[in-house]
This record gives C-alpha cells, structure tokens and sequence, in this order.
C-alpha cells in the first residue's frame, strides 16, 4: 500500500473497543504486541476512507505552558495541558500506521493507536480506558517519561514535522478521566483470597504491585521509609513538573480498596526480616535511592547538598519530610549543580525557584551525551541556568566551615572505543575556580543494598537485586522488580518490572493456596 492509498475498516477503532489484555503484562518476547492489534486499526470516518497522507497535513496543536518569567516564580506545573478539542485535534496526526512503532517502544506496551483512534473521535471515557489497561498512572507517566526516546521518538509523523504529542495526550486522557471519577479507579477484588502481601517501597513499582495484589483479592501492606507514600514519585519529581495532588489521589484510591500503607518504616530496622517471612509473598520495590558521591574532600561542608536532599527540602512541606531534613535548604546567590540527567535538571531548576541569582550546571561531556530530556534542557535554560559543559569538579573550596567555591577541570572527549563511547580527560592546564554558596551533587543514584543482610536474598555488585525472568529472587516467595533491579532509571520501566513479576507472584500465591486447601488467588 502506498501513502496515497487510502484504508479501509470501520469506525476509526480498534474493532470492537479497547480489547487489549488486562494487566499483569506478559514480558515483552521481542514481538510487539502491537504487530497483532495493527490489522484492527484500518480507518474509516462514517464509511469515508482516510488518507494518511492527508493526516500528515494537519499541524501540529502545542500545549500550552506558563512563560518562563511566570513559572520562576512560583512552583506549578510547567505546562497547563490539553483541553478536549485541542486533544481531539492533536489526536488526528496519529496515521495508525500498521507497525505501531510507538507501542514497541513503550516499555509497558500502552495501545497508543486505539487510544488516539478513540480520543479523536471525541469517545474519551474509551480512550482513557485504553490506557489504564496497561498503566496504573498514565497521567504521571505522559508527564515523566522521556517520549522523546520512547513512543514519540519512533513516531512516524516525526520523521518530517513534529511528532504526535503522545505523552501530553496521555496525562490529558489520565486527567480527564480522573476528574470524572473524582479520583483514580479503586480496585475492587471479586472475592478476598485471605492470603497478605507484603510490598517493601511506595514508588511506581510498588504501587503497581499494590494495585494489582488487592485486584486480585489478597490482604496488601505497603512499607514505606518516607514519612508519607509515594517514593520517588513524590520525594524525587519537583512539583513544576508533576503536582503532588495526583499522587494522593492514587494513595487516596489504594487505601480505598483496603491497601494499608505504613510510613515511617524502614527494612530491617522497623521490620525484620523474620517478620516479613510472616507474609504469604514479598515484593522489593524501594528503588534505587542512595545517591552517588563524587570523592572529593569537602563534600561534607555546610553547603553541599545530595540531590534526595536538596529536592526534598526544597519542594515538600515541613510535615512531609524527616524531622533532620525540615527547613528550606540555605543556597545563597550562587549555586552550583554537578551531573548530566534529569535529576541534575530538577536541581538547577529548584535553586532558580529558591532564589538564587546565579546557578550553573557542570556537565563532565557535551550536550550531545546527556542522557536527560532534552525539554528539560530547554526549560532551564529558559529559566536562566547556565551550562558549563566539558567541565568536572575535582575540589571544593572552604571558608568557615562552608563550601564557598568548586575547583574545576576543563574536559576533551576521546575518540570513540571499542564500545562506541568517546571518555572524557582532563586538559592539563585548564583548572578554574566557580564561586559558589551552595553545591548539589546530582551524579546518579545506587541501591541501598544493606537492608538485605540476613534475608538470604542475592544482589551483584552494584547491590542490585538478583532475580529470573519472572522477578522471583533467591529467597522463597520473595520478588522483585523496579529500580533496586535495574538500577536507577524511569517511572515506566519500574511499572514494567512490576508487571513482569506480577504473573508469577499470582501463580505463587495460588499454588500456595493450594497447598494449605485455601481459596485459590486469581492469576
């Protein structure tokens, strides 16, 4: 079929509505799912064939957002989102080519095609089901996950204008769909298994699996360190990004269904190991929280702030947080921030909210390897950060007990290895000295792994959590999935490895029921 070749079908839908299986997700096998719902997606409107090429004409509708003199100003969401009409219009760029390429490149195989096909046509309670099929929350995954190398980098309508906005359309469907409700949809279990559940971390995965343990009917208890649920989708994503509310809205619905979160509760500290054993399964999701060190002396001065630090005190109240980490962090005019992803972006983008006059970024490479969102780029510097690319820190200067200035080395990239990759080094010379009032170390973030001894469960080196292809880990009826697997990374990619244990748990936990002649669990 050529792009002037119109489809054919019917009614501009995957036939027969949204009929993707319900989660848990089976692990992806390297054959998208999307290879067998594209034969559905032949369009039509009211019986007129569509021209894809026509579709590739229609411009593209941008979310609007506050100037970047307004938003410095205060800590609200960045963009103001979708309205129906401009969505149903974005909505219609989607050509629902056969390939799906945007599903293959979700990590949680959302049906991106149907839930356009529907949004389009103005059927928003369907298209907002489509994506809560395979995501617990798609309205913080369209605000946080990177489209731009995921769904949206694969679209086809990007290979010459702009792509689809995916991820906005996305957090609008979630939106929307929750206004409606007046809150996330609450599990509702068809029958009580009597089996418990323990999940170790609030986060996406363990929200997932909290989610999808009491649907299936058994007793669910979270265990969280922070003072209040969420992990990091409330203690590490600033509130200009994505606002706290939808994170109580969805603790809000879980407690509503009978999950009981305990806060302030740390592993092994507050509950040992013998006393989770108590429980029919766990499942690890803490994440990866630790954050990374950069060696240098003086990182312990007044003034030098982790990124969990700075972030935490800088966008959460007072009763939020420990009562060590209360007060707003003290910056100064001038603050310097080191590190190359996301979270090094959430700092600069803090410290200009907090007042600072003057922030800067130390970036060891060039822009061209930064592995954050490249909007995120764009924000700051709209916001007044300066880059200082090619740039390491290698010392800190002290002045009564308080950092007052970072040493630094300009950086030359290497020609590319054996792996591909160019390495930076040092350009003999090149020291210099930025004064600052405050540094924030934003390097990355490890697993905290010493909450494991005496469990019996396997890590690597990296502290990582050991499991097979179906999340089970070297203790008996213990899982896990999410960061403290993979190592620090997405929203999304914790969901899917919380689906991708989730089949096997079930399995578990009905084989065990089984055994002791109990009400099987569903699976």
């Amino acid at each position: 079929m050529t792009d002037d070749e119109p489809d054919s079908g019917s009614d501009l839908e995957p036939r027969g509505g949204p009929t993707r299986s319900a989660k848990p997700q089976a692990k992806n096998t390297g054959k998208s799912p999307a290879k067998k719902s594209a034969k559905k997606q032949q369009l039509t409107r009211a019986g007129v064939p569509i021209d894809r090429r026509q579709r590739l004409r229609i411009p593209p509708h941008h979310v609007t957002k506050q100037t970047p003199y307004d938003r410095v100003h205060n800590w609200d969401e960045v963009y103001f989102g979708y309205t129906a009409g401009p969505a149903m219009f974005e909505a219609q760029r989607c050509i629902q080519c056969p390939a799906a390429p945007c599903t293959a490149a979700c990590p949680i195989d959302n049906d991106i095609p149907g839930a356009l096909a529907f949004l389009e046509l103005g059927r928003l309670p369907e298209a907002a089901a489509v994506f809560r099929q395979t995501s617990e929350m798609p309205e913080l995954c369209g605000r946080l996950c990177p489209q731009e190398s995921l769904c949206e980098g694969v679209c086809v309508v990007g290979k010459n204008a702009k792509p689809v906005a995916i991820g906005k359309l996305e957090a609008f469907l979630g939106d929307w769909d929750r206004e409606q409700r007046g809150g996330f949809p609450i599990p509702q279990p068809a029958f009580e298994t009597g089996q418990r559940v323990a999940v170790i971390g609030s986060g996406p995965a363990g929200l997932s699996a909290a989610e999808q343990m009491r649907g299936a009917g058994h007793q669910v208890t979270v265990f969280e360190a922070w003072p209040q649920a969420g992990g990091v989708l409330r203690y590490g994503i600033p509130n200009f990004k994505s606002a706290k509310d939808i994170v109580d809205e969805k603790i809000a619905a879980l407690e509503a269904s009978g999950v009981e979160f305990r806060t302030d509760c740390r592993i092994p500290l507050d509950v040992s190991w013998d006393d989770l054993a108590r429980y029919d399964a766990v499942f690890l999701a803490h994440g990866a929280s630790l954050g990374k060190r950069l060696g240098l002396d003086g990182e312990r001065l007044a003034r030098v702030y982790s990124a969990t630090e700075f972030l935490v005190r800088a966008n959460l109240p007072d009763g939020a947080l420990p009562a060590a980490l209360r007060s707003t962090p003290d910056i100064g005019r001038k603050v310097v921030v080191v590190g190359g992803g996301d979270t090094s972006m959430d700092c600069v983008r803090s410290a200009i909210r907090l007042g600072a006059d003057d922030v800067t970024l130390l970036y060891r490479r060039t822009e061209n390897e930064m592995q954050g969102r490249e909007e995120e780029r764009r924000h700051a510097r709209e916001e007044g950060v300066n880059f200082e690319y090619l740039t390491t820190p290698v010392g800190l200067v002290e002045r009564n007990g308080a950092v007052v200035g970072v040493e630094c080395v300009r950086m030359s990239l290497t020609e590319p290895d054996d792996s591909g990759r160019r390495r930076p080094e040092p350009v003999h010379g090149s020291e210099f000295i930025i004064d600052c009032d405050a540094f924030v170390v934003a390097v990355g973030y490890d697993v905290a792994s010493d909450l494991y001894a005496g469990s019996g469960i396997d890590v690597n080196d990296w502290g990582e959590v050991l499991v097979d292809d179906d999340g089970r880990t070297s203790r008996p009826g213990t899982f896990a999935g999410g960061d403290n697997v993979r190592g620090a990374d997405l929203v999304v990619t914790a969901l899917r490895g919380a689906h991708d244990a989730m089949p096997a748990m079930l399995r578990y936990l009905a084989e065990l029921a089984a055994e002791r002649d109990m009400p099987l669990a569903a699976s």
